[in-house]
């Protein structure tokens, strides 16, 4: 099982390898087929953010430690114009684009946690990750 694997996005084709790599990863790990299938969706959604906005960036799925727990950890880095404001692309609803909205909203209610570090101008990187199952 590769458990840090980083896929580069500069295309809507990168969008189902990132999340392709994150299905394999949480099926390794035991998930159930409702959770792999959250994660895999909330991969998509950050990685089409990339295509979208930035134009090119990275995912990387791995396992890791956060908050003394070992979770499945999508970290999606861009060096693309930055959001301006965090809190409302985070609101349910909110879009820039003509999607749904769904995004980084919808990212968080997938997974566990959902942390985003950005500032205009500066890139974005998206950190969520879901809680590895007991067994595991």
């Amino acid at each position: 099982m590769a458990d840090d694997v980083v896929v580069e996005v500069d295309n809507p084709d990168d969008i189902v390898t990132a999340r392709q790599a994150g299905h394999q990863l949480a099926s390794d790990l035991g998930f159930s087929l409702t959770d792999v299938t959250m994660i895999a969706t909330a991969i998509s959604e950050v990685a089409r953010n990339i295509t979208s906005y930035a134009g090119r960036g990275a995912v990387r799925v791995m396992v890791a430690d956060r908050e003394g727990r070992k979770a499945l950890v999508v970290r999606a880095e861009d060096a693309g114009p930055g959001i301006a404001d965090v809190e409302r692309a985070l609101e349910d609803g909110y879009s820039t684009s003509r999607g749904l909205g769904l995004g980084l909203p919808g990212a968080r209610r997938l997974m566990d946690r959902l942390i985003v570090e950005s500032a205009a101008g500066q890139g974005t990187v998206v950190e969520m990750w879901k809680w590895v199952p007991p067994s595991a």
